[in-house]
């Protein structure tokens, strides 16, 4: 997987890697000769006594030294974008991928899991490549190289190394496949971490107010101590390769001095190649554990590209059509629309019952439907069907006639306002919230949206007005400011269907009935589709969907439906009731 992958992204950096492994093949024959020249000094120079031999051939050695440090620089650089450039062209792959996703692609994965592979996975493979490139590159070079001089300075050695280099792959192999299961469940064990980390952020105020600190401490702590546990053990498995070549470097030098030893005092080598083969006996061998290093980084990299691919390879249930359809275009640029839902199911995969089912309804511009059922009911899976944040296992939904899934995701981004259940605001401004409802907006649009939703007072009175500082998910302002900045980002596109989830729980009764007197202008143009738990809140609407375990129960306006449907005439009741004992 790990090879196909970069196999995938590395066509633009092709002229680089060619000369990564240009620039490692200069530096390293360089590397190679040097020995070669310190034995001919050794043997022809101090031997002899030639001084100025000496002086020429350390020029020699001087001017290939700074050859060998000038394309190694060369091939880092090189080598470094090549892996800076990789791994941001997988990062950017995996997010556009990522945000393409439906709701269940994402509930498949977790959030967690994608914030690691995007981030800790790329990281490993863009650190495989960099050491590929300074590194493991090299390494065929000087192994292969050193051999062949090795060879012609003493034949008689070469048993050394027929012996060392075999014995360090068998060792090196038998640790490197214990290494693969560990770093697979290394990256799982961050996976969790990252999970536990993001819930207890976001939940502090909860763990707080139930005093749950020292249980969220030892959940943190365990998951701590298993992720310590399997990183200790991989780490252990990767201290073992180093020594393990040292130890057969060191053994190996011995053999050469002795048995070289031997034969310099028989007169069958000079001394000058004993020292030349011992320095390509170690230059072979820190080859071998050059690709040592690799074969530690290679397991963790194998797994964090499996888990990058898989990603990859998921393809969002949400299937998107750019194709131009003349007939379709002009059906969703007339000036009234209709939305209809026929025989709507939607189930998770592998859920033994369907969250909504057979649904059916319609709407025209000017109406307003409200959907009201108790929690769980399934209301807030059926605003996400008609936005289209997820599809439909079956039935269909048609805006105009047209199925949704035939509509372009540009078109079908211009036809709604969604108000999500949760608002979400972005880091930056008010201003930069509100403008993307509406890149284009002016400022005139922007405070008019405002001023509907009943939020102009409060962004007024922020320092910088519009340009107030929000800050991420909307943590510097209330729940109720929140939830109307968010209803004035849906307000500003002016689209053809509003999309209100409970988008008025967090207001007090007056405001939600100044909001909705201000809204009446706008929803004449409009389809408006309205979850809500208040009766009051939906009572005037044109049409009411009342939803029970996904199933409509109930159709109707609210007089006909409190004498045509027995929940929500218990909705109403139960209502009515608490506001009498809560006044």
């Amino acid at each position: 997987m790990l090879t196909i992958l970069l196999r995938q992204r590395m066509g633009p950096y092709r002229p680089l890697i060619i000369a990564v492994v240009m620039f490692q093949a200069v530096q390293s024959l360089a590397g190679l000769y040097l020995p070669t020249i310190n034995a001919n000094i050794i043997d022809r120079g101090v031997a002899t006594g030639d001084t100025g031999y000496i002086w020429r051939l350390g020029g020699v050695m001087i001017l290939v030294t700074l050859a060998q440090v000038l394309f190694a620089i060369a091939a880092v650089w090189a080598g470094a974008h090549v892996a800076v450039g990789i791994g941001r062209d997988v990062r950017g792959a995996l997010f556009h991928r990522v945000q393409m996703f439906s709701a269940r692609e994402v509930g498949q994965f977790g959030a967690p899991s994608l914030i690691t592979r995007i981030t800790n996975d790329v990281q490993q493979v863009q650190m495989l490549v960099l050491t590929t490139c300074t590194l493991l590159l090299a390494a065929p070079f000087t192994a292969i190289g050193g051999v062949v001089l090795a060879l012609r300075q003493d034949v008689g050695l070469s048993w050394v190394i027929v012996v060392a280099v075999p014995v360090v792959g068998v060792l090196l192999s038998i640790v490197v496949s214990k290494m693969v299961p560990t770093f697979r469940a290394m990256q799982e064990r961050i996976d969790r971490i990252n999970e536990i980390l993001r819930e207890q952020l976001t939940g502090v105020r909860v763990v707080r107010a139930f005093g749950r600190e020292p249980e969220e401490k030892a959940r943190f702590a365990v998951s701590n101590s298993t992720l310590t546990d399997t990183a200790l053990r991989g780490g252990r498995l990767m201290g073992l390769m180093f020594p393990t070549v040292t130890v057969i470097v060191n053994l190996s030098s011995v053999a050469v001095v002795w048995i070289g030893a031997d034969r310099i005092a028989l007169g069958e080598m000079e001394i000058g190649s004993l020292v030349a083969f011992l320095t390509y006996l170690t230059q072979i061998l820190m080859a071998v554990m050059m690709a040592t290093f690799m074969a530690a980084l290679w397991p963790r990299a194998a797994v964090s590209a499996e888990r990058i691919s898989e990603v990859l390879a998921t393809e969002s249930s949400i299937r998107l059509t750019e194709n131009a359809d003349p007939a379709r275009d002009l059906a969703l640029s007339a000036d009234q629309y209709s939305l209809e839902l026929r025989h709507v199911e939607f189930r998770f995969p592998g859920a033994d019952a369907p969250v909504v089912s057979d649904l059916s309804f319609s709407a025209v511009t000017g109406e307003t439907v409200a959907i009201i059922g108790s929690t769980g009911s399934g209301k807030t899976t059926l605003v996400n069907l008609i936005a289209r944040l997820i599809d439909p296992t079956r039935g269909e939904i048609r805006v105009n006639g047209i199925d949704l899934r035939d509509i372009p995701e540009c078109v079908l981004g211009t036809l709604y306002g969604l108000v999500p259940q949760r608002p979400y605001l972005f880091s930056g401004t008010v201003a930069s919230n509100l403008l993307y409802g509406k890149p284009d907006a002016t400022e005139a649009e922007m405070w008019g949206a405002l001023e509907v939703a009943q939020a102009a007072d409060f962004v007024r009175a922020m320092p910088g007005g519009l340009e107030a500082r929000i800050a991420q998910g909307g943590a510097n302002v209330s729940g109720g400011q929140r939830q109307r900045l968010s209803l004035a980002r849906a307000l500003i596109r002016q689209p053809h269907i509003y999309l209100f989830d409970d988008a008025f729980s967090a207001l007090d009764l007056a405001t939600e009935a100044a909001v909705r007197q201000r809204l009446v202008p706008l929803t004449r143009r409009a389809i408006s589709l309205i979850v809500a738990q208040r009766v009051s809140t939906i009572r005037d609407a044109t049409r009411i969907v009342v939803v029970e375990d996904g199933h409509v129960v109930g159709l109707g306006t609210h007089d006909e439906l409190l004498h045509s449907c027995e929940t929500y005439e218990e909705i109403v009741l139960s209502q009515t009731q608490a506001s009498g004992v809560g006044s």
